[in-house]
C-alpha cells in the first residue's frame, strides 16, 4: 500500500514540475513534497506500521523516489534560470545601429571662470596662491588686522560667530596674516576663497560670497607699486583703455587706504545704466599695509613695507556678464548656467 502511494507521489510530482514556470512556484513545490510536512515525509512517518521485513524495502524505495524528485527539481531549477537569463539578455539587447544618446557634459560655473581668469592675471605678474580655513579664529580675522574688540566689524549682526573665539571668516585677510607669520619677505600672494557675513539675501548681497585679496611685502614698496599693479590688472581684465580712480578711504589694516573705481567698460566713462550715469564703477579696496599689522606678524615695519587689496569676485562677474542679480549665481538654475 505504501509502495503504491510512493509511486503515486513520484508521478504526480514529476507531472507538476513540468508545469512550473517560476522560481517562487518551484519553492512551493519543494515544500509541498519534500518539506518537513510534505507528502513524502508524511508517508515515511507511517512506516512504523510495517513489518521488520518490509521496512528496508519500502525505505529504499522511498529514498529512490526522493532522489528522483530532487533530481527533476534541480533540472527544472536550472531550466528556469536559463530561461530567465535568456529573457533578460533579450530585453537588454543593444542595437548598435541605433544613434547613441547625447552625453550632457558639465561646464565651469561663471564664478569659477572669472576666478581662473583673475588667477592667471596675477600668476602672470609673479604672484603665488595662498589658502586658509573658512572657520577662523577671532585673532586672525580681527585682532591681528588692527581691529580692536570694540570695532563695529565685530558686531554679531555682521559676523557669524560659533563661539566667542571662533567664527566664519568675514574676509580672506586672515590668510595674509597666517602667511606673513610663516614666511619671510619678499611676499607676493593672492588669497582667493569664500567669506561669510550676516547679510540679508538680495540682488547685491549674500551671506556667502567670494573674495580675492592680494598682498605684497618687500623692501621699498610704495603706493606707486600698488597703483601700477592695479592698473595692469584692470587693463588685462577690462581692456587697455581702462582708467583707474583712487578715492581716499579708511581700512584699519591699511594706511593710507583707498577705494578704486574703474572707468565704465560699457560706456567708456560717458555715463550709462551700468555705471548709473557716473562713468565710474567701484571695483575694490586697497592700501599700504599698516605698520602695526606688519609688526604683529613679526615683520620689521622700519625695514619692510607692503600693499594689500581686496576684490569681490561676484562683483567682477556681474560686470563682465552684465548680470543684475547676484542670487542667480547660487540658485543652480540650468537655464541661467547653460548660458556660460
Amino acid at each position: 500500500m505504501i509502495k503504491e502511494t510512493l509511486e503515486k507521489i513520484k508521478n504526480q510530482a514529476i507531472e507538476e514540475l513540468g508545469e512550473i514556470g517560476s522560481v517562487e512556484a518551484l519553492e512551493s513545490f519543494r515544500v509541498k513534497y519534500l518539506g518537513k510536512k510534505g507528502s513524502l515525509t508524511s508517508v515515511l512517518k507511517s512506516m512504523g506500521s510495517l513489518s521488520p521485513e518490509e521496512r528496508p524495502i519500502v525505505g529504499q524505495r522511498a529514498n529512490e523516489v526522493r532522489a528522483a524528485i530532487e533530481e527533476k527539481l534541480e533540472e527544472t531549477r536550472a531550466s528556469l534560470a536559463q530561461k530567465f537569463e535568456n529573457m533578460k539578455l533579450a530585453s537588454e539587447t543593444i542595437d548598435v545601429t541605433m544613434p547613441g544618446r547625447e552625453v550632457s557634459l558639465g561646464k565651469k560655473h561663471p564664478l569659477t571662470t572669472v576666478l581662473d581668469d583673475l588667477k592667471d592675471i596675477f600668476i602672470g605678474m609673479g604672484y603665488s596662491i595662498a589658502e586658509g580655513p573658512d572657520v577662523e579664529l577671532d585673532y586672525y580675522n580681527f585682532e591681528a588686522l588692527n581691529l580692536p574688540p570694540d570695532h563695529p566689524a565685530r558686531d554679531t549682526q555682521d559676523t557669524f560667530y560659533i563661539n566667542d573665539n571662533v567664527l566664519l571668516r568675514t574676509q580672506t585677510s586672515p590668510v595674509q596674516i597666517r602667511y606673513m607669520e610663516q614666511h619671510k619677505p619678499p611676499i607676493r600672494i593672492i588669497a582667493p576663497g569664500r567669506v561669510f557675513r550676516s547679510d540679508s539675501v538680495d540682488a547685491t548681497h549674500s551671506p556667502v560670497f567670494h573674495q580675492i585679496e592680494g598682498l605684497v611685502v618687500d623692501k621699498g614698496i610704495t603706493m606707486a607699486n600698488l597703483k601700477g599693479t592695479l592698473e595692469t590688472f584692470a587693463r588685462k581684465l577690462y581692456g587697455e583703455d581702462t582708467r583707474l580712480r583712487f578715492r581716499p578711504h579708511h581700512f584699519p589694516f591699511t594706511e593710507p587706504s583707498a577705494e578704486v573705481d574703474i572707468s565704465c567698460f560699457n560706456c567708456g566713462g560717458k555715463g550709462c545704466s551700468v555705471c548709473k550715469g557716473e562713468g565710474w564703477i567701484e571695483i575694490l579696496g586697497c592700501g599700504m599695509v599698516h605698520p602695526k599689522v606688519l609688526k604683529i606678524c613679526g615683520i620689521d615695519p622700519d625695514e619692510y613695507s607692503g600693499f594689500a587689496f581686496g576684490i569681490g569676485l561676484e562683483r567682477v562677474a556681474l560686470f563682465r556678464y552684465g548680470i543684475d542679480d547676484m542670487r542667480l549665481f547660487f540658485e543652480n538654475d540650468l537655464r541661467f548656467l547653460n548660458q556660460f
